[in-house]
């Protein structure tokens, strides 16, 4: 019977976290007989990059900026996302007034977002900057950025950006004498190895059915489940934390 893996959503891993969760994944691999299973070569693509992701959980406690960095990363993330996302909403509506603008920024988005998800985080850095200098260029992207109410965002994305480039700096010069990595470019690599791995267990365990692949699949569930339960609780307390954010303070006017 072809077993199934419980998949993370390793990109909502710290890196901290995501080097500990490669490690136990490796662990787990390395109790049974890869060959045997078929996944010996697989498995292998993800062992040749352990260096690699280990390197990033030394560079994690290397210096506090690495936090700061990765969290920073990340609000880069969410706006660009929250663009992508409103652009194509605006581009669903037949309003008169809205319908040019949403077309400017559609070809925009197209032109410069998509590879931003993608890259490392100088990459991601320079594409962004990138794009905000052409939008400061071009006075129809200006327009329709200004018609559809994106402009807090556009400006605000300017400054994370900008405070990730000085930030990466910083951190270079405080952890001289540690290698630095690009974390995201690893793990962009690592995941997709990854998930390689899995699909291959997966597809074996259909294929040759007279092999015990029912063991390890149970022993990987149970890591991907610990993961994915604290995942969903960390979701739950910060979706809280916003609400009680938003309570009206005792005693204060409302």
């Amino acid at each position: 019977m072809k077993s199934k893996i419980k998949r993370v959503q390793s990109v909502r891993l710290l890196n901290s976290e995501y080097s500990i969760f490669v490690s136990q994944l490796v662990a787990i691999f390395q109790q049974y007989d890869l060959d045997l299973l078929h996944l010996k070569k697989a498995f292998e693509k993800l062992l040749a990059l352990w260096p690699k992701v280990a390197k990033i959980q030394v560079q994690e406690f290397s210096s506090p900026l690495s936090i700061s960095l990765h969290e920073l990363d990340r609000e880069r993330d969410a706006l660009i996302t929250l663009i992508i996302n409103y652009v194509k909403a605006v581009g669903k509506l037949r309003l008169a007034s809205i319908v040019p603008h949403a077309l400017v920024m559609k070809r925009f988005v197209k032109i410069h977002v998509r590879d931003i998800a993608k890259a490392n985080y100088n990459g991601a850095t320079k594409l962004t900057k990138d794009m905000l200098d052409n939008y400061e260029v071009s006075e129809d992207v200006k327009a329709a950025v200004e018609a559809l109410s994106l402009k807090l965002f556009f400006d605000y994305l300017g400054t994370v950006n900008q405070q990730f480039a000085d930030m990466y700096l910083q951190r270079i010069d405080e952890v001289t004498e540690v290698e630095i990595v690009d974390a995201r470019a690893i793990r962009i690599e690592t995941d997709k190895v990854l998930k390689d791995l899995l699909d291959a267990f997966e597809f074996c365990s259909g294929e040759y059915e007279e092999l015990d692949y029912e063991t390890p699949a149970k022993k990987l569930n149970e890591l991907t489940t610990s993961y994915i339960l604290e995942l969903k609780a960390r979701a739950t307390r910060s979706k809280e934390d916003k609400n009680v954010s938003k309570e009206p303070i005792a005693g204060a006017a409302i």
